[in-house]
């Protein structure tokens, strides 16, 4: 761009403070240790969106100011927005101890300590919050949110109308010079959302959350070019999705992941949907009151609704692994169910998709826009395969395959997956979706989940997973592409 040619006013604000930040790095050559300069620093380089600088520069002013309650807060918010939740609870109870005045410190402790589910002490520290500010609205809405996770939804809606009665939904920084794609991101209090955190990127979007079961017909939405559905889970969180259709009825814009094609993408559900379709083996799904199959007799009542040994257990609405358990003999029942949550079980067909080493294989492939994108491929030795847990750093052989997957899925999975997968994808109808599966000895899909809350994570920067970068980014890249394309 030449120096006389107009500037749009995104992009001349940027310029301005780029300019700012450059004369305060004069002065700070002066004077390294100037705590409001480097305070000052930190702010500009947040509003700039540099992220990967915003924690040394908040650093760097504790370094000076143990205990500068500015920094504490922004170093915890970096900590927040990067996942490290305990960390981000050490510098906020650090901060609420520190300035007891302060109700922001006390409510961004509470909003850690949710995330940590530690529900008792995340109610403590958003009570304070409001003792400090009776108003204050970041209080008010984690203390709605912790309602909703107890099902006490006649709780929370006091709190949801005053955290956002008169005020704007949260909406995110942007650091683009251009005008920015805006996205209505609805998302459920409860969770089993879709999970954006590595898809949005600020250069390019700017988003508004609104949390589904705080909308009331009649409030106002803030602007934005194209609605995302992040509410993935009905098994977790059904009622969330009625608030979704009434905010559809509330905008022209466009509407990703409609709420009628998730709501049938439960467990039991999607088993029994996809069951016929060519190339695809689903296990037998049922539901069953926790109580029921605990008894004594529960695995009679299992026997009669055609469930052998071994069979998976799992809690409704839960995912990663979480109070998911293989039992293999009747008398293991009991024991197994005692510590799962909630009033309801899910039975599940054991289907034993072990190869001859012994090993276990689940791949996910992605569906965007419609079209498929390997993700990943774990190996582990064990029935219960998730990639963060599989042998994939331990053996180089793991990882070829996955490489071989990535760059060919065509190849690797075979004809007959490849049209069961296609075949899957235009059953659930989604957006924005995914599924996990294994292969069975004659090349069907054997279809562990499929729904819309598959997270797509880029590669740790370890060489070793060089070869999954590019693969990753273009399932990345896709759904920016699929937003930018909704919001046209």
């Amino acid at each position: 761009m030449a120096d006389d040619e107009p500037l749009g006013p995104r992009a001349a604000l940027r310029r301005a403070m780029l300019a700012q930040l450059d004369e305060i790095d004069a002065r700070l050559r002066g004077a390294p240790g100037d705590v409001p300069l480097l305070l000052g620093r930190a702010r500009l380089l947040a509003e700039l969106g540099a992220r990967e600088q915003l924690k040394g520069a908040y650093l760097a002013v504790l370094a000076r100011d143990r205990y500068q309650c500015d920094a504490m807060m922004g170093l915890g918010m970096e900590f927040i927005a990067a996942g490290e939740l305990e960390s981000a609870r050490i510098v906020f109870a650090q901060a609420a101890a520190r300035h007891p005045e302060r109700a922001a410190a006390h409510a961004w402790l509470g909003t850690a300590l949710l995330e940590l589910d530690d529900r008792v002490a995340a109610r403590a520290a958003f009570a304070d919050a409001l003792r400090v500010e009776p108003g204050h609205r970041q209080a008010h809405c984690g203390l709605a949110i912790l309602h909703e996770r107890e099902w006490e939804g006649d709780a929370a809606r006091p709190h949801w109308r005053r955290a956002f009665d008169d005020a704007p939904v949260a909406v995110s920084s942007y650091r683009g010079s251009a005008e920015p794609v805006r996205v209505l991101v609805v998302t459920s209090a409860v969770g089993g959302n879709v999970p954006l955190q590595h898809v949005l990127d600020d250069r390019v979007f700017q988003w508004a959350t609104l949390f589904a079961q705080a909308y009331a017909p009649g409030m106002p939405l803030p602007p934005h070019d194209v609605v995302f559905n992040t509410v993935g889970d009905p098994d977790q969180d059904a009622r969330a999705l009625d608030f979704v259709e009434l905010i559809a009825t509330a905008t022209d814009a466009p509407l990703l992941n409609a709420p009628a094609a998730v709501r049938a993408t439960g467990r039991a559900a999607i088993a029994e949907r996809l069951r016929d379709l060519p190339g695809v083996l689903t296990p037998r799904i049922a539901t069953f009151p926790r109580a029921v199959a605990a008894a004594p007799d529960g695995a009679r009542v299992l026997a009669e609704h055609g469930f052998g040994w071994p069979i998976l257990l799992r809690a409704p609405g839960f995912h990663t692994g979480q109070h998911f358990v293989r039992v293999d003999a009747a008398a293991a029942l009991g024991e197994a169910l005692a510590t799962f949550p909630g009033d309801e079980v899910l039975a599940i067909e054991y289907l034993d998709t072990r190869r001859a080493d012994g090993t276990y294989r689940k791949y996910r492939v992605m569906f965007v826009g419609g079209a498929l994108y390997p993700l990943h491929l774990a190996v582990s030795q064990e029935w219960k395969v998730h990639y963060f847990s599989a042998a994939m750093a331990e053996y180089a052989a793991y990882r070829d395959e996955e490489r071989a997957f990535l760059e060919n899925m065509e190849e690797t999975l075979g004809a007959r997956a490849i049209g069961a997968l296609a075949a899957i994808r235009d059953a659930l109808g989604l957006d924005y979706g995914g599924i996990d599966f294994a292969l069975d000895d004659a090349g069907s899909v054997v279809a562990f989940e499929a729904n819309a809350t598959m997270v797509i994570l880029p590669p740790p920067a370890d060489e070793r997973w060089a070869y999954r970068r590019a693969p990753i980014q273009r399932a990345i890249d896709a759904c920016r592409v699929m937003i930018r394309q909704g919001s046209a």
